[in-house]
């Protein structure tokens, strides 16, 4: 059969994502971006250690950031993006800087982070008081709040799941149920982060039950990286990538503070809820220390 009057394919444009080994939701990545564009991944060399700092610091050294980029120049992608939360935040905003310096001199081409990414999103939002929710162990959570908090974001309540491996396999119950324990008190938005934590079909759900803005690690990454190249990222009622989420019934505004919303007849608030919630880990579900 002669298909030639088709005329395709499709020209592609491309972006370069760096992920970690383990990264196992190559898929999610997929689905906030267009037809025209095409993603091209690369992983960091495999090395055996847990979710942890370490791992963190492993996994973005320039040197392996730098042969990454260079294998993706092969496809002449548009932008590269480094996609790894705590692996983008691990040396706080001067480390962030300098790993997006060190991809861009490697393939002469934009580069960005997840975490780069994120402060982008929340500049974009307006919001310099999250909540936030993590699978990651304490220390690695507390080390997510050092960096925001470099940036001048305020972290006013948190949710972890305390995981050291396996974390693409948290349902969507669990991030649902960290995520109505972490907002407390007012909030700009909430922050799901790692981006090997699947997001995609849970944050307009969150955004319309907590009346605020969601936004994950993956999405904030292919938001900024689809940005940078003049594309658009897909995500219908997800307020960050979707002009009519914002402007409809997911951005109404927040419900008022617990002293507007309490306040008695006599016009004198009920005493303020606590500014920050941390609360224990969830149960080992997934082979993680609950600690």
């Amino acid at each position: 059969m002669d298909v030639s009057f088709l005329g395709g394919p499709r020209q592609q444009r491309g972006v370069g994502v760096v992920a970690p080994f383990d990264f196992a939701l190559d898929r999610e990545l997929w689905r906030w971006v267009p037809d025209e564009v095409s993603l091209h991944l690369a992983r960091t060399p495999f090395v055996p250690v847990e979710v942890s700092l370490d791992l963190a610091r492993v996994v973005s050294e320039h040197e392996t950031l730098h042969a990454a980029v260079r294998a993706l120049c092969a496809v002449t992608p548009e932008v590269v993006a480094y996609a790894c939360a705590s692996g983008s935040f691990v040396g706080g905003v001067p480390g962030e800087r300098a790993m997006c310096a060190a991809m861009t001199q490697a393939g002469e081409v934009p580069s960005l982070t997840t975490s780069g990414a994120l402060l982008a999103a929340l500049d974009e939002l307006d919001a310099r008081r999250i909540a936030l929710v993590t699978p990651y162990t304490k220390s690695v959570t507390d080390a997510l709040e050092e960096y925001l908090a470099a940036a001048e974001i305020a972290v006013v309540g948190r949710a972890y799941l305390g995981l050291t491996r396996e974390i693409w396999r948290v349902p969507y119950r669990d991030v649902v149920d960290m995520a109505r324990l972490a907002v407390v008190g007012s909030a700009d938005a909430l922050f799901i982060s790692c981006t090997n934590l699947p997001t995609y079909d849970v944050i307009p759900q969150l955004e319309a039950e907590l009346r605020m803005p969601v936004l994950s690690a993956n999405q904030v990454t292919m938001w900024s990286a689809l940005r940078t190249m003049g594309a658009r990222a897909v995500g219908p009622y997800q307020a960050l990538v979707d002009a009519a989420a914002r402007s409809g019934p997911v951005a109404l505004e927040p419900d008022p503070p617990p002293e507007e919303a309490y306040a008695g007849s006599s016009g004198t608030p009920e005493p303020d809820l606590p500014d920050r919630l941390d609360p224990p880990p969830f149960p080992d579900e997934y082979g993680g220390p609950t600690g």
